[in-house]
């Protein structure tokens, strides 16, 4: 954490200061996506991270085992410092329980060690070593490094989320502003009138460490996104990303593969940005704006992205200031915070920002991203329940036995992971150190987890209160069933059972006789409880009827007739 504990009012640079340099720029991608479960006919479905797995080496994805799974000398005082930023019961989602001795009490150096592991499963490629993208048509191209691209799996909630890390140095602030802006979209808003790709990178390219070509963008190819969405009214993944996700293949797309995905959320992926510049002073209100909106750069100098009325509150809103000051050890750092984004602004002079170890850009890649990865996967899962839920509604066929058991069983199923994950993965503190508190409150406020929460378990509440109910009114009206079925069976026990009476005296008739009356009798009383079932309800209010003091003698008349009516109910 920075020592700055010194409050001051932000001040900005004068319009016609000398446009600030941006030394080096980190950004980190989140992309939310639904796992979608596919299998064979007749085979059992597995899990997704199974699924993965079982690939070998047919996949470029490969698990990723960490310095908290990993050996004692791969864990350094970053990790230790990231560790304890999160309280006790994060930690255990984070890390796993930890290492804990089999047999109670031992203490021999020798003694064995269970690691119980962390619910998050993390793969990664690396065949991907660099990024070459052209902003706009006519820019220059820059190639930024691949830091890493990784998958996060997260046992018993069918959500994934692909992170990609890049770092360049050497930026305008006009060319940082549009690599944040434009960089992270799954696919093209749109297309202006001369057919470029709006609000997107205009060419984005995979490189591997030879500096090939292994996939780029075809956001300019209009015609294929168009009949697309005409088709399978779905967007197409822009092809740098599908590539990037094989051999996990979205949900409508002809391409073959048991492991599909789909879009919970916005198409611009969350976003985080460390931003270290040659003098933080010198960004203007508008520039920090446009950093925290992330809207790109500025088509004019000092240009405000949207009306001042709008942007009134900005600091207020979307600003963490504590250590907005000269002193410290980290002095003019600021951090910006929508929810779609995180960023933190710098300066490049100060060795602590700077500190890969200990710093700002320690903390920015370790705390800072696993409490923004803990917000929108929180997000994702509950608009992944969301989603479930209107499948099982849109499967729901009322006249069919079998579509309402699947109903049911499919509800009950999503009530019992919604516990599940409430109790495993729903945190409204993550934290008591003030700076990663303070950000993670921010962050949440602006994304609306707390209210989204709300909603999806009223949802969910509603849907199996209706259920219990339905239940038990199908319980109801059994026993009413049973009961007038024992009521005017009970009359003919009563009347043939009258003093041992015995209506044929066939105890001494020959066996075949005995046969005979037992199957006629049995045939009767059969089909005489079966036709009192079929009739039961109408009996029931026939028996209402009789039992109603307020009913007029004619009235029990008319319920009694009822019963053999047709069109009575």
């Amino acid at each position: 954490m920075q020592s700055a504990t010194a409050e001051s009012i932000p001040s900005f640079a004068a319009e016609g200061a000398a446009a600030p340099v941006v030394k080096h720029l980190r950004q980190v991608l989140l992309w939310p996506l639904r796992l979608m479960h596919q299998h064979e006919p007749g085979q059992p479905r597995k899990p997704s991270l199974q699924l993965l797995r079982e690939l070998g080496e047919s996949s470029p994805w490969r698990e990723v085992f960490d310095e908290y799974t990993g050996g004692i000398d791969d864990f350094h005082e970053r990790h230790y410092n990231e560790f304890v930023s999160f309280l006790p019961y994060v930690q255990q989602f984070l890390y796993g329980e930890g290492r804990a001795r089999r047999e109670a009490g031992a203490a021999s150096p020798g003694a064995s060690d269970e690691v119980i592991e962390s619910p998050m499963r993390i793969f990664r490629r690396r065949d991907i070593a660099a990024l070459r993208v052209v902003p706009r048509r006519g820019d220059a191209p820059i190639t930024l490094e691949v830091v890493h691209i990784d998958l996060y799996f997260f046992f018993d909630v069918d959500v994934v989320i692909l992170n990609v890390e890049v770092g360049v140095n050497d930026l305008s602030l006009a060319q940082a502003q549009e690599m944040l802006y434009r960089f992270g979209r799954a696919y093209p808003a749109g297309w202006d009138a001369s057919g470029a790709a709006l609000h997107c990178m205009a060419s984005v390219e995979w490189l591997d460490a030879q500096g090939q070509v292994l996939a780029a963008s075809d956001v300019q190819q209009r015609e294929a996104f168009l009949q697309h969405v005409a088709r399978h009214r779905s967007p197409r993944t822009a092809s740098h990303w599908a590539y990037v996700m094989q051999p996990l293949v979205a949900e409508h797309t002809e391409e073959p593969g048991l492991l599909r995905y789909r879009q919970i959320e916005y198409y611009r992926m969350p976003m985080m940005a460390y931003l270290a510049l040659d003098d933080p002073r010198k960004l203007t209100r508008a520039d920090f704006i446009r950093l925290g909106l992330v809207t790109g750069a500025a088509e004019g100098q000092g240009a405000l992205p949207y009306g001042e009325e709008h942007l009134a509150d900005f600091e207020a809103r979307y600003c963490y200031d504590r250590f907005w000051a000269d002193t410290g050890a980290a002095p003019n750092t600021r951090y910006l915070c929508n929810g779609h984004a995180l960023i933190v602004v710098g300066d490049a002079r100060s060795q602590f920002y700077g500190c890969r170890d200990r710093g700002v850009l320690a903390q920015f890649r370790h705390q800072h991203f696993l409490l923004f990865l803990i917000a929108h996967f929180q997000k994702a899962s509950l608009l992944m329940f969301s989603d479930q839920l209107v499948e099982a509604l849109k499967r729901l066929d009322i006249h069919s036995t079998p579509s309402v058991k699947r109903f049911k069983r499919a509800i009950r199923a999503s009530f019992e992971r919604f516990l599940r994950f409430t109790h495993r993965y729903w945190f409204h503190e993550i934290s008591q150190q003030a700076q990663v508190k303070a950000l993670s409150h921010l962050c949440a406020r602006h994304l609306g987890t707390d209210e989204l929460y709300e909603e999806v378990r009223d949802r969910i509440n509603d849907m199996n209160s209706y259920l219990e109910t339905d239940s038990l009114r199908r319980q109801a009206n059994t026993v009413v069933r049973l009961t007038v079925v024992t009521l005017f069976g009970l009359i003919g026990t009563i009347t043939t059972g009258f003093l041992g009476m015995n209506l044929l005296a066939e105890a001494d008739a020959p066996l075949i006789t005995k046969v005979f009356w037992f199957a006629v009798v049995g045939t009767l009383t059969t089909w005489l409880t079966v036709y009192t079932m079929i009739k039961s309800k109408r009996l029931s209010d026939f028996i209402d009827a009789l039992s109603d003091d307020r009913q007029t003698l004619r009235g029990k008349v008319d319920a009694f007739v009822n019963v053999w009516r047709r069109g009575a109910d």
